[in-house]
């Protein structure tokens, strides 16, 4: 996964001694320790994306009628590997300070989405039942985001046919807000902004057991569309 116990002590001790961390290199926020968390401890890719003022206004990209404002990587930044360091991280972000952290899905992850009422009760009863749950985002737009192992998305077709949840709205979009993003697609993480509207917060955070292998997402499904059904706010 791209993790090792050095990178583990290296990011935390950075977390603790920020200031004096902060003082000694350029770049270093809080914004870059999640970037080095993310490439060092859970093995996952990271691009840097665009922001927007907090409540509004022109997307960062510079692109005149922006179709994604603060909400999509930035074409012109490379992005940091997996396995990357927090030096790493403070060098990249040095190079577009204020940037969103974004992560590319479909190479260490797949997504289910589902509004984030149906998202909190889900995560209860999948706990409740035993069952494995990885980490879980909340974006400030109302949705659940809950990362599962890469190909959800290409095989989500045949799992709700097979479990015969195969109510699909437009988009590919079920009528009750579940969805999966797969190769292709982007997510923000916390601690980032999203489109001017708020942070992206952890609802499960991601931990070292989750690290060596996400659920599949045939484990989640049912839970998930249980949930989105029952969700009065869907």
């Amino acid at each position: 996964m791209g993790f090792t116990i050095g990178g583990m002590r290296e990011i935390r001790s950075g977390t603790r001694s920020g200031a004096r961390v902060g003082a000694r290199r350029r770049g270093r926020s809080s914004e870059c320790t999640a970037v080095a968390e993310f490439t060092g401890l859970w093995g996952w890719d990271v691009v840097p994306g665009a922001r927007v003022p907090a409540g509004g206004g022109d997307c960062s990209c510079g692109r005149a009628g922006c179709g994604e404002p603060g909400a999509h990587p930035l074409e012109f930044a490379a992005g940091v590997p997996a396995g990357a360091t927090l030096d790493d991280a403070t060098r990249a972000w040095a190079e577009y300070p204020g940037a969103a952290v974004m992560l590319p899905v479909g190479r260490a992850f797949d997504v289910l989405e589902v509004p984030e009422a149906a998202g909190r009760l889900a995560v209860v009863r999948l706990e409740r039942m035993g069952l494995p749950v990885g980490p879980v985002t909340v974006t400030p737009e109302g949705r659940a985001q809950f990362f599962v192992a890469p190909g959800a998305a290409a095989e989500l077709p045949e799992l709700l046919y097979r479990m015969g949840l195969d109510d699909v709205g437009p988009a590919g979009r079920r009528r009750d807000g579940l969805r999966a993003l797969g190769a292709g697609a982007y997510v923000t993480a916390p601690p980032s902004d999203r489109g001017g509207r708020g942070p992206v917060r952890w609802l499960r955070h991601p931990a070292l057991e989750s690290a060596a292998g996400l659920p599949a997402a045939r484990l989640l499904l049912g839970t998930l569309a249980y949930a989105a059904h029952r969700s009065p706010s869907t």
